[in-house]
This record gives structure tokens, sequence and C-alpha cells, in this order.
């Protein structure tokens, strides 16, 4: 029994001192719980720029093909053999340069008859014009008769009629001669040849001649295009009235091109044609622009876009896409206000001009817009603004998002 009582007087100590020693342990873990959370992340860092303000217009589009200024089929004038090509098929040749070479040696021949036969006939009339004054000298009726005198004077007129045809028989068989060499009458392009060296050509001005090669002008060259109805009336009603007898009929408006492997339009050209009548099956308009083209990149047949403005030039403004966020089928920028807080500013857009997203409603010139980090923003919350280092929004490269 009295061991039984010194056993539970041992238990009560030790839980005493379990006792003293949980309390402390328990009174720190309730200090802990007490203290505070850590303190909230630091707003998001944005950058912002003013949206640029430019003069702008809406464009119309068109598809259409080039076309030479100039198209030459190359035949010959005179039938011969053909004796030399002077070109390499689809280099480029310039007004004047010889291409091809005829037989010139019948046509030498002809032209040195032409030459003897213009001698005999000046021979002739030398001496019917002699004859002729040795009788006007005489008395008629008495030395020689009238009818004698008569004949001599038409004689003389023969002799010079004769020495006229002959003259221009010698100018035939010359230009015949010339027509053997076959040379350039423009500059341009020219195509493979039709003829090889030996095989005999039909030369003259019917239907039926051999053609020999094709020869296309490169610079400037044309675009031709048609316009629907409705945008040729609209065109209409911002154009010269005082040119309207002009090629263009009054339609100064910019035309810019790209090639169907172009991402902008980059090449800059201008109206010179429009119709003169609306196609009744199609209700269109053909219309012509006329581009430089010194590299040759533009080549006849090939296909493009061709853009127009559609209106009178207006002020817009302008953010890059990267500053705009959709939100279902609404799209939005983010501005920041003076309190460094940002809101939403619901926006309709237009047209990409220069790689910057046309704003028509929804934005103020004097906005903060967010054109980077729009990803880390909150509408509502404080954001960390930084101005762009640039002056407008128009010269902010679109960056993207880091998470």
């Amino acid at each position: 029994m009295a061991r039984m009582m010194l056993t539970l007087v041992s238990i009560s100590k030790s839980a005493r001192l379990l006792t003293l020693l949980l309390v402390p342990a328990l009174a720190a873990c309730g200090q802990s719980q007490s203290q505070p959370q850590t303190s909230a992340p630091p707003p998001p860092q944005v950058t912002i720029a003013k949206p640029i303000s430019k003069m702008i217009a809406d464009h119309d589009e068109y598809v259409g093909r080039f076309v030479a200024v100039e198209f030459v089929e190359m035949r010959a004038r005179v039938p011969g053999y053909l004796e030399a090509i002077h070109f390499q098929d689809g280099q480029m040749v310039k007004a004047g340069d010889l291409l091809f070479t005829i037989d010139r040696r019948p046509f030498q021949i002809a032209l040195a008859q032409a030459q003897a036969s213009l001698a005999q006939a000046r021979a002739t009339l030398a001496f019917t014009e002699s004859d002729l004054a040795r009788a006007q000298g005489l008395a008629i009726g008495t030395v020689i008769t009238q009818q004698t005198f008569d004949q001599r004077t038409q004689a003389k007129r023969i002799a010079e009629a004769s020495v006229a045809a002959q003259q221009a028989a010698e100018r035939q068989a010359t230009l015949d001669l010339e027509f053997t060499q076959l040379r350039a009458p423009v500059s341009g392009r020219i195509g493979d040849r039709r003829v090889s060296i030996g095989n005999l050509v039909t030369g003259g001005t019917s239907g039926n001649t051999s053609l020999l090669a094709t020869i296309e002008s490169i610079d400037p060259i044309r675009f031709e295009f048609t316009l629907d109805e409705a945008s040729y009336l609209r065109y209409g009603h911002f154009t010269d009235d005082s040119a309207g007898t002009a090629p263009d009929r009054g339609l100064t408006l910019p035309v810019k091109l790209k090639l169907l492997g172009e991402s902008t339009f980059a090449h800059e050209g201008k109206l010179d044609f429009v119709d003169n009548a609306i196609d009744r099956s199609s209700s269109t308009i053909r219309a012509r622009a006329v581009f430089p083209n010194p590299g040759g990149k533009f080549t006849p047949g090939m296909f493009a876009r061709v853009q127009m403005a559609a209106a009178p030039p207006r002020n817009e403004l302008l953010v890059p896409d990267a500053a705009i966020g959709v939100e279902q089928v609404r799209k939005f920028v983010l501005v920041v206000d003076a309190e460094n807080v940002a809101r939403p500013k619901y926006v309709s857009l237009g047209s990409v001009v220069d790689g910057l997203r046309v704003i028509t409603q929804g934005l103020a010139p004097d906005d903060n817009v967010i054109i980077n980090g729009l990803m880390r923003a909150r509408p509502g919350a404080k954001v960390a603004p930084q101005r762009s280092s640039t002056a407008a929004a128009s010269t902010v490269r679109p960056q993207l998002d880091a998470n």
C-alpha cells in the first residue's frame, strides 16, 4: 500500500512538470497565429503610351493582271531565208537593236537592177531634153513640122515619168534591203525565237507572215482591273470635276499594289485610265493603273492585288494589336487613369495600317493605353505604369507578355 502511494505521488509530479512545459509552448503557438500575414505583391509593371493620331482613308481592294505598255510581234516585211539571230532568248533589248538578218543577196541584186534602170531612164531623159532644145531653136513649119515638135515634147515628158518611176523602184529596193535586218521597235524583254536559222521566212503585209519573236515593254508597266458600278459611283463623289475630260475621269486616287506573296501594299502607282462604258453583263467598268518597274519585278500576265482609297482621308487613332484584348465577342483596351488603375474601354476596330490597328470608336486621344503587359494587368486593379520611351504608340514594337 505504501508502495502504491509512492507511485501516485511520482505520477502527479510528472504531470505537473509536463503542464509547466506545455503552457509556454501553447502560448508561443497562439502568438505566432495571431501575427499578420505577409504583405500583398506589388502592382504589375506595364508599359503605356498614347494612341497615335493619323490621317488615313478606307480602302477597297481589287484583283487584276499586269499588262505591258507596248507589245510587238516581230514579223518580216520581206520573204527570204533567215541568215542570223542576234539575241539570246529572254534578254532585255533596246529600241534599234539588231535582232534578225534575212539573206540580203537577192535584195542587193534587186537594188543594183533598180539603180541601173534609173541610170538608163536618166540618160533617155537627157537625150530627149537636148533633142527638144534643138527643135525649139528651129522655125516650125519651114525647118521642122509641128508634129515633130510635139513628138519630141512628148518623148521628154515620157522620159521624165520613166525617171520618176525608176526612182520609186530604187527607193523600194532600198527599203526591201533595209527590211532584211529586223531591229527592235521598242525597248523591253524579248521572248524566245520562233524560227531557226536556215528556215524560209514568209514576209509581207498579209496575215500569214511568219512570227519570229515577241517583245513586251517592262518599265513602266500597266495593271488592269475592274470596278463594280457601286464603287465607281462612290469614287465619283470626291473626284476632281475639272479633270472630267482626262483619261482617268478625274479619279486622282492613291493606288497601291502588292503581289500574291507579299503582306503589305508597298508599291505605289497612279490611275491613268477608266473605260468609257460599264459592261452590261457584269456591271463593271475597266480601269488601269501604271506602276514604275525599273527592276523588272512585275511581269505581264502576273496576278496582283491593288488597293484604292474608298473615301477621303480622315483622322483616326491607332494602337498596336498587342494592346487589344478580347472578351467573348467584344474587343477592349486597358487604359491607366490618374490613380494608376487599369480601366477597360470597349472599342471598335478598323483596318491595319503600317502594322497598327485603327480604333474607330471607344478611345480618346489622351488615353494612356497599356501596350505591353496586358496579360499581367487586371481591370480595376492598380498597376505600375512606365511611359514608353517613344513619343507615341506608333513606334512601339509589340512584345509578348511574360507571365
